[in-house]
């Protein structure tokens, strides 16, 4: 009696699902966008005109930039949609209930004290 050979055994292992993660391209024009939009921020400072709506586009653009680094230096961008929710979820409702308790105090007042 002779043991099969590899050829004739059946697969038992499904092979695992590769991931098309990004390239070192990507993670520069990334980083490119991160280091623009930094600027921006900076820039925007300086700008007068802006001062009243100077504290909400700053929360925006930081969400901008928070929102790329997750989604591809943290590689959240790969994952299943439930890991995906798991974390956003929870981020938005404390971002939520931060503004309408800044909003309530009196501390984020965008258009006039």
């Amino acid at each position: 009696m002779s043991e099969p050979s590899a050829r004739e055994q059946p697969a038992t292992h499904a092979q695992p699902a590769t991931h098309e993660h990004a390239t070192i391209r990507t993670y520069l024009i990334v980083a490119g966008i991160l280091t623009a939009v930094t600027a921006l921020e900076f820039g925007v400072i300086y700008v007068r005109r802006l001062a009243p709506v100077l504290i909400p586009l700053l929360l925006v653009l930081s969400a901008g930039k928070f929102a790329l680094v997750v989604m591809f230096f943290m590689h959240l961008r790969y994952d299943s949609r439930v890991l995906t929710f798991l974390f956003v979820a929870p981020l938005v409702l404390a971002t939520l209930l931060a503004v309408a308790v800044m909003t309530l105090t009196g501390e984020f007042l965008v258009f006039g004290h």
